[in-house]
């Protein structure tokens, strides 16, 4: 995991090897810049969802995590609501997803997608 205290938002060294692995993938089709991007929609069960994309495009004002060569990108109104959380990757048997640990989540849902704060 990446410890450096002056992000906002971690990114952990098992989800920054599965970014890579994705992205490297992806680069053999089309783009080799591209980064794991989180935000927040409106929706769900609790309120808010989770999405994560591979995105090439970078605005001026998101915050950018990198870990082990990949990087995170998050737009600020998702940061509000991600502030000190922790983003993992997960397989089990009911498949394999990106999720989000969040200190700020006052409630969640049961698979994990959505949350109120």
């Amino acid at each position: 995991m990446n410890n450096d205290a002056k992000f906002p938002i971690q990114l952990t060294d098992f989800a920054a090897r599965k970014v890579k692995f994705f992205t490297e993938n992806e680069i053999i089709n089309s783009n080799s810049h591209l980064k794991l991007r989180v935000y927040i929609i409106g929706g769900g069960c609790s309120g808010f969802q989770y999405r994560f994309i591979l995105d090439d495009k970078i605005s001026s004002d998101d915050c950018i995590v990198e870990n082990n060569g990949v990087s995170l990108v998050i737009d600020p109104m998702s940061l509000q609501y991600l502030f000190g959380g922790i983003i993992d990757y997960y397989e089990g048997l009911e498949g394999s997803r990106f999720v989000v640990i969040n200190p700020n989540a006052k409630n969640t849902c049961s698979c994990g997608s959505s949350f109120s704060v």
